[in-house]
Order: structure tokens, then sequence, then C-alpha cells
């Protein structure tokens, strides 16, 4: 049955791993939609994994990751790789919206999280502070971008282009609530059938407040490169090392044009006044 969306509720993603096959048609759909242009694959051309990460390009992102078992990441589940449609988690306590200086990034009506392109002054603030490196910049137009959840069509009343195209219902959308009744019975069925790793993750406000497009795990959080509970500390107050980036990309920059400018006025101070060369 369809979803009827209604402007004032909140919506997002369940995604649940244990039935994802790796196809990339979530990939598709949403360059489709969103007129997004192809990637430069470079190395990665070959390989399963070819569009590598999310970027300002590529708003979902299938992982395939190996299932190597180790101490960290525990005994593995007997399959060859995790696989994981990545995105955009739209989080509760949304750091990239709490240090924009533009008020760029808001929460819609359907309580996602969304970047208006117009207002966006390309700082990269937003990039730092991001905890699962989903923000990127267009650099033919300097905004920032990521995952909209679809949010022209949600005001069409469709849902999302990436969910609609998933052809096992990996990716599900709808109401959080409901989303979150549904992921609750998914996880007790698989721990009932003896898959204890089975986890959910972001469903509650452990990380981030809670996540508005939250995952069905079938191994630790780590092992899909992703904060625990544990660690998930608010990156728009204690993410030093990405501020910490963004501030020495723009001191170098700085110098940088300072430097240029001193050249060429140096440049500019030895130029031959106007008949000193006829004159030597």
């Amino acid at each position: 049955m369809a979803t009827e969306i209604k402007p004032g509720e909140a919506y997002g993603f369940f995604t649940d791993t244990s039935v994802c096959i790796g196809c990339k048609a979530c990939e598709v759909a949403c360059k489709e939609w969103n007129q997004l242009p192809a990637d430069d694959k470079g190395f990665l051309g070959e390989s399963l994994d070819n569009t590598g990460e999310l970027s300002g390009s590529t708003w979902r992102h299938v992982k395939f990751i190996d299932n190597v078992p180790d101490e960290t990441m525990g005994e593995g589940n007997g399959k060859a790789f995790l696989l994981m449609s990545d995105v955009c988690k739209h989080c509760q306590h949304a750091s990239c919206m709490d240090v924009c200086p533009t008020g760029a990034i808001i929460r819609t009506e359907f309580d996602t999280v969304f970047i208006q392109e117009d207002v966006c002054n390309g700082c990269r603030y937003c990039i730092a502070a991001c905890p699962y490196d989903v923000i990127d910049i267009d650099d033919s137009r300097n905004v920032a971008r990521k995952c909209t959840l679809c949010y022209d069509r949600l005001q069409g009343g469709m849902e999302p282009a990436c969910a609609k195209a998933c052809p096992t219902d990996s990716i599900q959308f709808g109401p959080l609530d409901e989303l979150r009744d549904r992921a609750k019975r998914r996880h007790d069925q698989l721990q009932a059938q003896g898959i204890k790793e089975a986890n959910l993750y972001g469903h509650d406000d452990e990380v981030y407040g809670g996540l508005n497009a939250f995952f069905l795990l079938m191994d630790k959080p780590e092992a899909y490169k992703l904060p625990n509970a544990a660690n998930a500390v608010l990156p728009g107050r204690n993410n030093l090392p990405g501020y910490l980036g963004v501030f020495v990309s723009a001191l170098l920059g700085l110098l940088g044009t300072v430097i240029a400018l001193r050249e060429r006025n140096r440049h500019a101070g030895e130029a031959p006044e106007p008949g000193e060369e006829g004159r030597r």
C-alpha cells in the first residue's frame, strides 16, 4: 500500500541490510531522479564498490564490506560481504544544521534535513561537522550537497526514488513510528532465528538523538565504520580535528593569496618607467 505523505509528520528510511543484494538500483534511481552526474571511477571502476563513497554527486552508496572476522568486529556471520545502502542519516541532533552560518540547512515539514543551495555560501563547516562524512561540495557551483530524502517527491506525495526502486524492500520509506515498529519486529524475527549479530542502529535516541534514516545491521556498527552509542559525540561541539582541518585549509588559502598579492606588487614596482628601456 502506498504511503500517504502528510506535511507535519516525521518520515524517513528503515534500511534492512539483511536483504540487500548489492544491485545498486537505489544508486541508479537516486542519480536519475536528482540528475546527478556520473562519477570518475578511477581504480575502483572494476570493483563491486565502484562508487567508493558518498559525495556531492553520489547521495546513495552501496557499501561492500569484506566480512573478515577479528576481535573487534566479532566472529562474522558466514557472508563474504556485509552489504549496506548508505545515505544521509537525517539526524535529530543534526550538527551540520547547528554549525551552518547562513541558515542554509533546515528541517523540513517532513522532519528531514535539507540544504537550501541558494542560501549556502560554500563555507564547508557542515562537512567538518558531519559525523558520517555525508556532505560534499559541488565544485562547479560551490555549494554543499547531500541526500534530500527526495524532498521534491515528498512535496508531490511520492516516496523517495531509492525506496521505490529497491527490489528486495531493503530500503523502506514511511512514517518514523511505523518504521520503528517494523524494524523491531524484523530484529526480533532474526534473533529468534538464531542470528544474534543482528542489531538496530539509530532507531532510538542513543545516536545523535535518533536517525530518520536508521538501519538493521548484521554486525557491530564498527564493521560498517559507523560510530556507536559510546563514541557518537556531537561533532558540532567536539569535532576538533575536522574544524582544525577547515581552519588550516582556510589559513593556507589566505597565505597563498597574500603571497600572490605581494609578488604581483613587487613585480609592478620593478616595472621600468615610460621611456626607460629606450634610454638603456
